[in-house]
């Protein structure tokens, strides 16, 4: 069965508790995406995996050493990285998506697609409340 055919199945039934409370499981999706740097991280990875940390900053930009490493282990914390280390001399470790870090391409892509229709209309909507407040 595909992964998309399980997350329909399973939206129609319940997500373990009222919806949106605290104890479901879809308020669990929105915290595991709603880090910005998660969703740039696991998307980068669904790009082209394994990589090491030195060529995720590099691909990625705009975030430190010590963001991504926090990243890495929230993600890994979550299931959705494997971190590989190897030995050797020196030390090496990269990173790649489990199944359920994969299965997350998809609705990343989907908000980005999201984002690029309706983009311009927020930035309006946020430049028109600034300018209201002034």
């Amino acid at each position: 069965m595909r992964t998309e055919d399980v997350i329909e199945d399973r939206t129609k039934d319940d997500l373990g508790g009222e919806p949106f409370a605290a104890d479901c499981r879809a308020r669990l999706a929105f915290e595991v995406i709603a880090n910005r740097w998660d969703s740039v991280v696991v998307y980068v990875l669904g790009e082209r995996a394994p990589m090491r940390p030195r060529a995720l900053l590099d691909r990625i930009g705009g975030l430190s050493p010590k963001v991504l490493n926090e990243t890495l282990r929230r993600l890994e914390y979550n299931g959705l990285v494997e971190r590989r280390r190897y030995a050797e001399a020196p030390p090496r470790v990269d990173y790649t998506l489990t199944e359920a870090g994969t299965a997350l391409i998809g609705p990343i892509r989907a908000l980005g697609a999201w984002a690029a229709v309706h983009g311009d209309a927020v930035l309006e909507a946020q430049d028109r409340h600034r300018a209201g407040r002034s």
